[in-house]
């Protein structure tokens, strides 16, 4: 698997990431000792996760994978904390952000983070406050660079503006948004701020939450997200009248390239400009070997073109 930089920093990845969303919960220990040992044997390299899942079963998950089955220094790890702050505040507070670092480091059983992603942007905490603990995390060796989740073009700004003036340790190299043919929202204002500053974007949910697979073009399969109850409202926004149009159009390029649906929509998203990495999320070893045989696909310019056209946000 090809590997890139991560906008204009020194940080390397695998252009296709591994997400654990569901780990510690519908994918227990075997199957995810059998997803990052398949990831990491066929080159991958970028692991994202978070406390929020699973209210950190997923991060316990990765820990007790890494611990008995695969080398932390083979993994870059991506990892975000999102719990309450409990009477250390919540978000962007530095006692929380610290609290939370501290925490997701003992679940992971690890020293230091890669990729230190932090929460959404507060207007009542000071961003000197917030930028302060991100100085703190990386001189101490806790985190080796910060990104963003779900900026805004404005907010992403803003924090590189600041972060380069306090100094080079506090800029964000990262974004983490959703990005797919169904959501092209970051077009607007991200994607340029994120150009402009330097800043690679980490696509999660490149398959549209798995609506662009195909595999509910009929129906709802038992054994998808859609059908679990705890995950079918994140599926359900997605299956949308626009939705089927866009999944027809990618079904159509599949059955012209010869590949599948799954290939042809995360191949649109993994080279786009900007984009560092592609996140996908796995039921199986099986499901991620899909993922990965991606990486022989490349997308015609006719074919993105007409992705893009039949897909453009309006």
């Amino acid at each position: 698997m090809r590997r890139r930089r991560v906008g204009s920093s020194g940080l390397e990845v695998s252009r296709i990431g591994l997400g654990t969303m569901t780990w510690g919960e519908a994918t227990d220990l075997d199957a995810a000792t059998a997803q990052l040992t398949a990831f990491v044997d066929a080159g991958g390299s970028l692991v994202e996760t978070a406390d929020g899942y699973g209210d950190g079963a997923a991060q316990e998950t990765l820990g007790a994978v890494l611990a008995a089955s695969v080398p932390r220094e083979y993994v870059v790890i991506a990892g975000r904390s999102t719990l309450p702050g409990g009477p250390l505040g919540d978000g962007p507070a530095r006692g929380a952000l610290l609290t939370g670092l501290e925490a997701t480091l003992t679940r992971l059983g690890t020293d230091h983070l890669d990729l230190w992603q932090l929460p959404a942007f507060d207007a009542t905490v000071p961003l000197d406050e917030t930028l302060s603990a991100v100085q703190v995390a990386v001189m101490s060796g806790r985190a080796r660079y910060a990104g963003l989740v779900a900026p805004k073009g404005w907010q992403l700004a803003t924090v590189a503006e600041r972060g380069r003036a306090l100094g080079a340790v506090t800029v964000p190299v990262s974004a983490q948004v959703e990005y797919s043919l169904l959501v092209r929202d970051v077009e607007a204002e991200l994607l340029p701020a994120a150009l402009h500053h330097g800043v690679g974007l980490l696509a999660w949910a490149p398959l549209g939450r798995g609506v662009l697979t195909g595999k509910y073009a009929d129906g709802t399969p038992a054994d998808s997200r859609g059908a679990s109850a705890s995950l079918a409202p994140y599926v359900e926004t997605r299956r949308t009248e626009r939705a089927g149009r866009i999944v027809q159009a990618v079904l159509t390029a599949a059955d012209g390239l010869g590949t599948s649906p799954l290939a042809v929509a995360l191949a649109w998203v993994r080279d786009l400009p900007g984009v560092a990495a592609a996140v996908v999320g796995a039921r199986d070893a099986a499901q991620l070997a899909a993922s990965m045989a991606t990486e022989s696909v490349t997308l015609p310019a006719e074919i993105r073109a007409a992705l893009d056209d039949v897909s453009e946000p309006g």
